[in-house]
């Protein structure tokens, strides 16, 4: 079970929502950047705040206590847009997932996570990838890609999308009235 953790990988990025602290594996984590202004689209998830620009492109950033049912990310100096890789439909994308706070990258071996514990049947734990131990902390491991469901990460991924295809019109648009080029798209799709 904990082979299939790592993947060849013993660090992972640490944050924590509420009390707890959870971890990704770093291979998954692109960035951490520092909570902005973001702009909500309508007719979304309520997990889903909105978007943000990540260097001109559109960046979906989802709460995750929102989803995990803890109450809404409160904005302070330590809230934190973790960028992560995700494939959604065999396309690699960018999503932001804020956390109150990023702690550390750390280095846990094999020998420090257990497996995700049984809870019953009625819940869903498919997310949690481990439980890891360091000094007196649990970290509860995630696998990014199985907290949202395919039709979650196929919207997150199309307001990316749909917000992109708007800015490349709009750019057009101006461009075609100044008289120049049009502007680089919006969004940058991962290979």
């Amino acid at each position: 079970m904990t082979e299939m953790l790592h993947d060849g990988d013993n660090k992972f990025v640490t944050f924590k929502l509420d009390a707890e602290i959870y971890a990704l594996p770093i291979s998954q984590v692109r960035e951490v950047l520092e909570f902005t202004t973001v702009t909500k689209v309508p007719q979304t998830p309520p997990f889903v705040r909105g978007v943000i620009n990540l260097r001109g492109n559109v960046l979906p950033v989802v709460d995750m206590r929102l989803k995990f049912g803890m109450g809404r990310t409160e904005k302070t100096a330590e809230t934190r847009v973790i960028v992560v890789d995700v494939t959604v439909d065999g396309e690699a994308t960018l999503l932001g997932a804020l956390a109150d706070a990023v702690k550390d990258v750390i280095d846990l071996p094999p020998a420090q996570i257990g497996p995700p514990p049984k809870i019953g049947t009625r819940l869903r734990t498919e997310f949690i990838r481990g439980i890891g131990r360091k000094d007196d902390d649990f970290i509860i491991i995630l696998d990014i890609e199985e907290i949202f469901t395919l039709e979650e990460l196929t919207q997150v991924n199309e307001l990316g999308l749909d917000a992109s295809a708007e800015a490349d019109e709009e750019d057009a648009a101006l461009a075609g009235e100044a008289g120049g080029p049009p502007a680089e798209p919006a969004v940058a799709h991962l290979a």
